[in-house]
């Protein structure tokens, strides 16, 4: 696996438009002027990766458009960005999930509006750092960072009594989780300075590329598997460490739930760096992983029954959906890999673009529990045609982007996992029918609110917005190809590291 270095740093680009108009945001009084900065900012850094994802080379198989800088030279710690076929479909993806996020907020967010899209904008930054981050301190930084603007966010602006527990609540289970992975970050380092026989410090390495290229012991490798899947396991989230997203998800605000369900980094750090840093150890407990994945899948398709929700509904079918990525993940092959790559692509505008929707209805009628909602059909057409699409995506209808992506993982783990395969596919059936019922409960059959007879359907901009993400759904359904090519070459070289 080789780097290609970049001439023009677009990463670095792409970074400091996004800290720049949180910045900039201050130098506005109006309300106004502030959601226009963060709109344009984002759609300005959207064209930015647009034009990185034209000059991109598929058949390339290392990284492209890599930035190295010196940061910490005693420790060789360094300023390394660089992305690959994995990687790169997520940043163009990230942005048109924040600005989705952005154009929900535009009314709904009237208190401390700078300060809101500030942290947006900051939120947004680290967050496309942890794509594109290659040495894996930088990477904690990043994913450490999500932390402050994501306790704020929720605490002060969520629509919950209990919100400011929910963002304590939130923040401690990401700080119990950042400790092990920490520790398996400088596992690594310190296992290539006793190969290497330079001693400490001067054989740390945390350059990702760096760190291939020195052999682990299976006990050594054994522990940071451990360590960097607990870590991950909890923002993924895996079960047991799930109970965070459902508070979020209830007492957050929708658009920020909209993040945390539509970008699973932790099912990210899962096949970034914990397969690939320690290969032998993730062969050894491929059950562990096919386990936790069927796990979550019907976990959370069973907890999304009882629902009487929509936020809560949408959470746990988030956590069933991320267990079927795990599984294509512990299948170790190239359909499976690929599949789950899919999968968290289509993440960020199914998951990302119906709990936007939720949100859409929030602010209209003050409330998702069943119990305030019927007949929401009748006033509000678009909404409800959109919520059901994006449903149906989600169930993995074909002609969408999820049937590509949900065949190649379940063909992927019958072939590998039988049983896992089988009960995944079982857990597909009850996402179906968990969908359908609070659909028809919640959007057909008649008005009883008088909130929702008087609700106004979709503005403009909403409209806009959702029908980006479904021609979105419907390109990838129709030609997945587009993004299987793109991703074939990393996912071959992922798989070549495990048989190596």
């Amino acid at each position: 696996m080789q780097a290609n270095v970049s001439g023009f740093p677009f990463l670095s680009a792409m970074l400091l438009v996004l800290l720049a108009a949180a910045v900039l945001i201050w130098l506005f009084r109006d309300a106004r002027q502030a959601r226009w900065v963060a709109l344009g900012a984002t759609a300005l850094d959207l064209l930015v990766t647009l034009a990185m994802l034209w000059r991109f080379d598929s058949a390339n198989q290392g990284f492209q458009f890599v930035e190295r800088m010196q940061w910490i030279p005693t420790l060789h710690i360094s300023y390394l960005v660089g992305v690959d076929g994995i990687s790169i479909l997520f940043l163009p993806m990230t942005q048109l999930l924040f600005l989705g996020v952005i154009v929900a907020s535009w009314s709904s967010v009237r208190a401390m509006v700078q300060l809101y899209f500030s942290l947006l904008l900051l939120l947004e930054t680290v967050t496309l750092g942890i794509f594109c981050a290659l040495d894996t301190i930088l990477f904690f930084l990043f994913w450490e960072m999500t932390l402050l603007p994501l306790y704020f966010l929720i605490s002060l602006w969520g629509i919950g009594p209990n919100r400011r527990y929910a963002a304590l609540n939130y923040t401690l289970f990401m700080l119990a989780g950042g400790v092990p992975l920490l520790f398996g970050i400088l596992l690594l380092a310190f296992n290539h300075a006793a190969v290497t026989g330079t001693g400490i410090p001067e054989g740390l390495a945390f350059g990702y590329l760096q760190l291939f290229q020195i052999a682990v012991p299976e006990g050594t490798q054994t522990l940071i598997f451990l360590l960097l899947l607990a870590g991950f396991a909890v923002k993924t989230p895996l079960i047991p460490l799930h109970t965070w997203l459902p508070v979020v998800a209830q007492e957050g605000p929708v658009a920020i739930a909209a993040l945390l369900t539509g970008l699973k980094l932790g099912a990210y750090g899962l096949l970034r760096f914990v397969v690939p840093l320690a290969p032998q150890a993730a062969l050894e407990f491929h059950w562990l992983l096919s386990g936790l994945g069927v796990a979550g899948i019907l976990y959370g398709a069973v907890l999304a029954i009882r629902q009487t929700n929509l936020r809560r509904m949408l959470a746990f079918s988030s956590i069933s959906h991320v267990g079927l990525v795990i599984l294509g993940i512990a299948s170790f092959t190239l359909q499976g890999i690929q599949g789950a790559l899919f999968q968290l692509l289509n993440f960020t505008v199914v998951a990302g673009g119906v709990y936007l929707l939720a949100g859409f209805l929030h602010h209209r009628i003050g409330s998702t529990d069943l119990l305030h909602l019927g007949g929401v059909a009748r006033s509000m057409p678009l909404l409800a045609s959109f919520f059901l699409f994006f449903g149906l995506t989600g169930m993995g209808v074909p002609g969408t982007s999820g049937f590509p992506a949900e065949f190649l993982i379940l063909v992927s783990a019958i072939t590998t996992h039988t049983g896992a395969g089988l009960a995944a596919l079982f857990g597909v059936v009850l996402g179906a029918g968990y969908f359908l019922s609070i659909y028809r409960q919640a959007f057909l059959g008649p008005v009883t609110s008088d909130a929702v007879v008087d609700a106004p359907d979709l503005r403009m901009r909403e409209l806009l917005l959702v029908c980006a993400y479904a021609l979105l759904i419907l390109l990838g359904g129709l030609y997945p190809s587009g993004v299987l090519d793109l991703t074939r070459a990393a996912s071959e070289t992922w798989l070549a590291r495990l048989i190596s």
